[in-house]
């Protein structure tokens, strides 16, 4: 696990200026530095030692070093590749990066279709003066690019770019609407104006000052596998298959565990050595107990830490720097404890992202089977009435009228929406901003053949799991110099899950059945009957408190705030939720991210 960066440009390319670019992102890669240039093109590497200790220093070469590369990530079929390349490539390391280069000398860009892995790498030919980008199918790893005047800039952070002479740090204000719905960035163009993300299973050549991107892989169901305990079976072993081959490592190999089913599946299968918990005083959200149960159980460690409200609120500004652009969702600052503790006694832990999004595990997909009779009334009569109570004041069942009486792609970007876009555009001065649903529209004509629960998983996997979730723990680890793996994002996991029908993944007793009836076998207690909880945050109680509640009062008295914001709504907002009027703690939280976030990357930076 590594952070990159570089550039290639018109002009002969400066080292002072690409080792700023890597010292930047130091934290990514704490253990050694790589530096090449090569007239135009320079690739800088941080490197945090995981497999191959003693060789694998990046970046690396093939036989007439007519190739170079830098790569952050894991291939975890790396020896299956060596294996098939060997008798035409000569080898010089021991890494799982080297099977990079000889494999896109073999293969060119159709390399990505081998891999398994999280990865984000690029390539330089020399020959050719031409680099090659790929970011692995899932979003594990993250890769931003920049273009301007002729020079093409990548790197792993958005933060590197701050030292390059061709950037022009401008703020992009027309997703800001967008933002405050998703509380995270939804686009591919960032709040960075000309700084883009190479989305999940895509890889961009740039060659003669031209950007070509191309996707390579996208989720696609078949949904024909309907017996719960043949999929139960069939999870069982893509599972096993799975954490075996993300254990390969030359260092010890720990795990994040929550209450949860999936972190208790991943450690009861895995039986890590060291596991790593954080919860709150306030019972209600405190996991820990749950967790030293289970690792009592199985015989393992267990690292946990109680997490106050004034090591939280204090640590927020940097985490935000760290993630480089607002990320409003509480338990992402909640990882960054359990970061913080797992770094002092491994450098690798596995976590349980992704699970809910391939098996069905938010309450949010089970509203077809919830409405009950309802939703056997006509749609439009169901639709008449949602459009009624849209208009009338907020009632006890409002909700559940109008979203049983709308089109899913009228209504869903998501399991987290937190301000609508009526309430977003109100919000904000400048109404010139991206529509929802213009980003969520591509992908309900996707997955127009697929059920609604599948159109929901796709929307949830590609803008909540890669913007906030797995944003999130790549950030907090990174900054600590720690690797995360994400079992449930496999290959071998993902053939399963994409051919279970509905009943395997909802039904009227629970989500997630059949994960839940393969973890049954594994997992020692009742983890896996547990509603998921996933590091929740006692924030709505914390904002009643004055020290808190101060400090978004000022923010949203700021003249940023007035620069951005209807001044009057947004006092409001914040005086509901304090009185108890409205539950506004979601939408006051997104607001003062933002706030914060431009603060530290546009005021004070």
């Amino acid at each position: 696990m590594c952070g990159i960066a570089g550039y290639i440009g018109p002009e002969k390319v400066s080292r002072d200026v690409l080792k700023k670019m890597t010292d930047r992102i130091a934290h990514r890669g704490p253990d050694a530095e790589g530096l090449f240039t090569d007239g135009c093109c320079a690739l800088g590497h941080r490197r945090l030692s995981i497999i191959d200790l003693e060789t694998g220093d990046q970046p690396i070469f093939n036989e007439d070093q007519s190739l170079a590369v830098v790569f952050n990530g894991e291939i975890y079929n790396y020896r299956e590749l060596r294996e098939e390349l060997k008798d035409k490539h000569t080898f010089t390391t021991k890494s799982d990066t080297e099977v990079l280069v000889h494999g896109y000398e073999e293969w060119g860009k159709n390399l990505t279709d081998r891999l398994r892995g999280m990865y984000a790498f690029a390539l330089y030919d020399r020959k050719k003066k031409e680099l090659f980008l790929a970011r692995d199918k899932w979003g594990i790893k993250p890769l931003y690019y920049y273009y301007r005047n002729g020079s093409f800039l990548f790197a792993s952070e958005i933060k590197a770019f701050l030292d390059h002479p061709a950037f022009v740090k401008e703020f992009n204000e027309e997703i800001l609407a967008a933002y405050l719905c998703f509380n995270s960035t939804p686009t591919t163009e960032t709040f960075f104006k000309g700084v883009f993300r190479l989305e999940p299973g895509h890889r961009l050549l740039f060659r003669d000052g031209k950007i070509t991107i191309e996707k390579f892989f996208e989720l696609e169901y078949t949904e024909d596998e309907n017996d719960i305990r043949r999929a139960a079976e069939r999870i069982r072993e893509a599972m096993k298959d799975s954490v075996a081959h993300h254990r390969i490592a030359d260092v010890e190999v720990g795990s994040f565990l929550s209450s949860g089913i999936d972190s208790s599946y991943l450690v009861s299968e895995a039986r890590p050595d060291k596991t790593f918990t954080v919860g709150y005083e306030d019972r209600r959200y405190d996991e820990i107990s749950y967790a030293k149960d289970l690792t009592e159980k199985l015989g393992i460690s267990n690292t946990s830490k109680y997490i106050t409200k004034e090591e939280y609120i204090e640590a927020f500004p940097d985490i935000i720097y760290h993630f480089d652009e607002p990320l409003a969702d509480p338990a992402a600052i909640a990882l960054y404890f359990a970061a913080q503790i797992a770094s002092k006694e491994v450098k690798v832990v596995t976590s349980g992202e992704g699970a809910d999004e391939l098996f069905g595990g938010y309450l949010t997909y089970r509203e077809e089977i919830d409405g009950g009779s309802y939703m056997k009334l006509p749609y439009g009569l169901r639709h008449a009435l949602a459009c009624a109570a849209s208009v009338l004041p907020e009632f006890r069942g409002r909700n559940f009228i109008y979203r049983r009486g709308m089109k899913l792609e009228e209504i869903n970007i998501g399991l987290g929406r937190v301000f609508s876009d009526k309430e977003a555009l109100a919000l904000v001065n400048n109404k010139k901003q991206v529509r929802t649903k213009d980003l969520t529209a591509p992908f309900y004509r996707k997955y127009a053949a697929n059920s609604d629960l599948v159109k929901r998983q796709a929307i949830d996997f590609y803008f909540w799991l890669v913007r906030d979730f797995l944003h999130a723990v790549d950030r907090n680890t990174m900054m600590f110099g720690l690797e995360a793996r994400t079992p449930f994002l496999d290959d071998a996991v993902y053939e399963v899950a994409r051919s279970l029908n509905t009943n395997c993944k909802i039904n009227a007793q629970t989500t997630k059945p059949a994960l839940r009836l393969a973890a049954s076998k594994v997992i020692p207690n009742e983890a896996y009957k547990k509603k998921k909880l996933g590091f929740p945050v006692p924030l709505r109680e914390w904002m009643k408190e004055e020290d808190l509640h101060g400090s978004i009062r000022r923010a949203f008295s700021s003249g940023t705030a007035r620069k951005f914001f209807d001044a009057g709504l947004l006092m409001k907002m914040l005086e509901d939720q304090r009185s108890g009027k409205k539950d506004n703690y979601k939408k006051v939280w997104t607001v003062y991210t933002f706030l914060i976030w431009y603060g530290v990357f546009f005021e004070r930076h």
